[in-house]
């Protein structure tokens, strides 16, 4: 049994997928709040729920009873842990919903792990970690000290806490910095999401930092590939960490970080450019500074998930793009 916590979001239900197609049982958990669509979510469920060996609450993970019971009920030997308060702007709306979806909830998963050992817990951080680093490609072994946005200050959060649940109780943990995910049943308050939609219903599109920052877009299959081969592979201590000049991606404890991107970042204003030929149709741009709390660029280094897993993005920017446009049509019922 693997339990996956979001299933109902973007990674969360495509890794629910996959994980049914390969033949595993999947419990998931999912509190469908309103952030974005609740449709979108439900659709995505209803999918999912036509599998014999997918299960499912509706719970939220900063309620430590429901997750407790959750452990208790399904006893899962693999957690992925994808559940979160997403998105960098909100976090500067709303931060105190972060800190007890991403903080309080995390330790909640934590927590649950301990008094119910699993075999191995994978849990979603983000390159937003590396705030005010400009030092490209985007590496693990660099310190991510600066996070410029609350979003990102609880992923950091994440990864620490993580750290000393590994160290004190021997979970093995291994957490993902993912880069710009992307494509068929996306997030709506996603930048591919929304410019799809404005340029289809003709409608201006803010573009901040007048279309300069750079992106490492990361097309959802490939990002589901990197999880499904590590979650069956449990981190361990490295056994030549060094107290004295720590390495921030392992530990003498059984726990490893991993940036999954694609490695190839694109400005957005090319991207924009794509999705003006999949669509046919041209965008109307407004053209504005960068926003708070927004990095100027993402690259991500995956020299050391490519080594220890094989990994290697395998979907070019077109091929995704055009995907997305066609779920989007089929979905929506839009045409150009």
């Amino acid at each position: 049994m693997i339990l996956v916590t979001g299933a109902a979001g973007f990674i969360g239900f495509h890794l629910s997928q996959r994980l049914l197609r390969d033949g595993q049982a999947v419990h998931g958990l999912d509190n469908l709040n309103d952030y974005y669509d609740v449709s979108l979510k439900e659709a995505r469920l209803k999918l999912l729920r036509t599998q014999a060996q997918f299960s499912f609450d509706r719970s939220d993970i900063s309620n430590p009873a429901e997750v407790q019971a959750a452990f208790a009920a399904h006893r899962p030997k693999f957690v992925v842990h994808l559940a979160a308060q997403p998105g960098v702007r909100h976090s500067l709306v709303n931060p105190r919903a972060y800190v007890e979806s991403n903080v309080s909830g995390f330790l909640n998963i934590l927590e649950g792990c301990r008094h119910h050992p699993v075999q191995h817990l994978v849990f979603a951080s983000s390159s937003s970690v590396y705030g005010l680093n400009s030092a490209m490609p985007l590496s693990t072994h660099q310190p991510t000290d600066h996070p410029i946005s609350i979003y990102g200050a609880t992923k950091k959060a994440n990864e620490a806490m993580a750290h000393s649940y590994s160290h004190l109780f021997g979970i093995p943990t291994t957490g993902l910095r993912f880069f710009t995910v992307y494509g068929p049943w996306g997030r709506p308050d996603m930048a591919v999401y929304l410019f799809t939609k404005a340029i289809l219903e003709d409608k201006a599109i803010d573009l901040y930092d007048q279309g300069r920052a750079k992106r490492d877009f990361t097309y959802i299959d490939d990002i589901i590939e990197g999880i499904v081969r590590l979650i069956p592979r449990p981190a361990s201590p490295n056994s030549s960490w060094n107290s004295e000049a720590p390495d921030p991606a392992t530990s003498a404890a059984p726990y490893r970080l991993y940036n999954i991107g694609n490695h190839s970042p694109i400005e957005t204003r090319h991207v924009i450019d794509l999705l003006e030929k999949a669509l046919g149709k041209k965008a109307s741009l407004r053209l504005l500074s960068a926003q708070p709390g927004e990095v100027p660029a993402t690259f991500a280094d995956v020299s050391d998930l490519s080594h220890d897993f094989g990994f290697a993005p395998s979907t070019s920017i077109e091929t995704g793009l055009a995907r997305f446009v066609e779920w989007y049509r089929s979905f929506y019922g839009k045409s150009a």
